[in-house]
């Protein structure tokens, strides 16, 4: 057990991932957290005397227990903070380069426990789990919330004709596409033109839903007709995730043992990660966007809400923005990240060549099922 004070760490240099190439160790600033504000660097050189390497202290191992929905949750509230959304590139590369420092058992004299679980956040917040290599803005999990709360509270706002519609499931699902693909499962590469298919054939979905509700329910009650985004929404994820993971569902996603060592591809693995991610989604998009148009469907009846109509759209963000808060860490918790099937439920193909290797000695698999 590690005190408050300084922390060390001991681990074996992992492969390093394609394209990323070693960064120097960080020295921490005297303060805990790292802000872009800060003006600290790094030193050029050191001796090794400024480096420890003394065991005890695993960067890469849960902070909470992730079996457990409570456990996950507390771990998605962390990397999911929309705060670090707001960091700049080199802060992000100042704490994936203490991150790397730890893994290859040196660390530089003082720095603190707190220092490495905040380096840690932000790489788990900004780099891919795969890749190691940092990801877009808009497609990271800690962008959710801001994007979200502006697309889907305009979304709900206007939802009346046929062009607003039109324009806000576009919108939608582009910005979809782009968390889709960037969240992905890395190790399945997607060729451009399958990028393009996915996210035509998903936004074509979208829009047909959308469009055909709104017709239909012009006729039913208005509560009704303020539910129809959502469907939209719903129907989109459907086809968006699993058209964006086509080689996934094709050629299979990678599984390993439970110490990381790959045993093969299975096409189960991935329909099972991929359905999943669809219900998470869709989870994250519901309560917002059923609950709200039964609040705004009772506000708009008293008159002090039919003086201020201009407002309706900037209330319905900030309401989104509620429900996301909460929303979007509790939808990535439903399942394990860190995906796991029995090897009798795999391919009879696959299954036979895991016991021919290794007997009845793995009874599970284990993959990244994306987010």
């Amino acid at each position: 057990m590690i005190g408050r004070g300084s922390a060390t760490c001991a681990r074996p240099v992992p492969p390093a991932h394609a394209g990323v190439s070693p960064i120097e160790p960080f020295y921490p600033c005297s303060n805990s957290d790292f802000s872009s504000k800060q003006t600290c660097k790094r030193k050029q050189e050191m001796t090794g005397q400024e480096v420890m390497t003394l065991g005890g202290f695993d960067i890469d191992a849960p902070r909470w227990d992730q079996s457990t929905f409570m456990g996950r949750l507390r771990h998605f509230f962390n990397i999911t903070d929309c705060r670090t959304a707001l960091l700049s590139d080199a802060t992000l590369d100042e704490a994936k380069a203490l991150v790397l420092s730890c893994r290859a058992g040196m660390l530089p004299p003082g720095t603190t426990e707190e220092q490495l679980h905040y380096a840690k956040k932000l790489y788990d917040s900004a780099f891919h789990p795969d890749t190691g290599e940092r990801m877009n803005l808009i497609g990271r999990m800690s962008f959710q919330v801001p994007g979200g709360m502006a697309i889907t509270g305009f979304m709900l706002q206007f939802y009346r004709t046929v062009p607003a519609v039109v324009f806000w499931q576009w919108v939608n699902q582009s910005f979809n596409a782009l968390v889709n693909y960037t969240n992905r499962n890395a190790a399945s590469p997607i060729t451009p033109k399958q990028i393009g298919v996915a996210y035509v054939t998903a936004t074509s979905t979208a829009l047909a839903t959308a469009v055909g509700l709104n017709l239909y329910t012009k006729r039913a009650p208005p509560l009704v007709a303020r539910w129809v985004p959502f469907a939209a929404v719903a129907a989109a994820n459907c086809v968006n995730i699993p058209m964006m993971r086509q080689q996934e569902i094709l050629g299979g996603i990678a599984v390993t043992d439970e110490n990381g060592n790959k045993l093969g591809h299975s096409r189960r693995a991935a329909a099972k990660g991929i359905t999943q991610v669809v219900i998470s989604r869709v989870t994250m998009a519901a309560p917002g966007m059923i609950i709200l148009p039964i609040i705004m469907q009772r506000l708009e009846k008293y008159r002090f809400m039919q003086r201020i109509t201009f407002l309706h759209g900037p209330l319905q963000v900030m309401m989104v923005g509620v429900f996301l808060v909460f929303m979007v860490p509790a939808a990535c918790s439903l399942f394990p990240q860190r995906c796991s099937m029995a090897v009798s439920n795999l391919e009879p193909e696959l299954r036979e060549s895991i016991r021919s290797q290794h007997g009845d000695s793995i009874r599970y698999v284990y993959f990244n099922k994306g987010l």
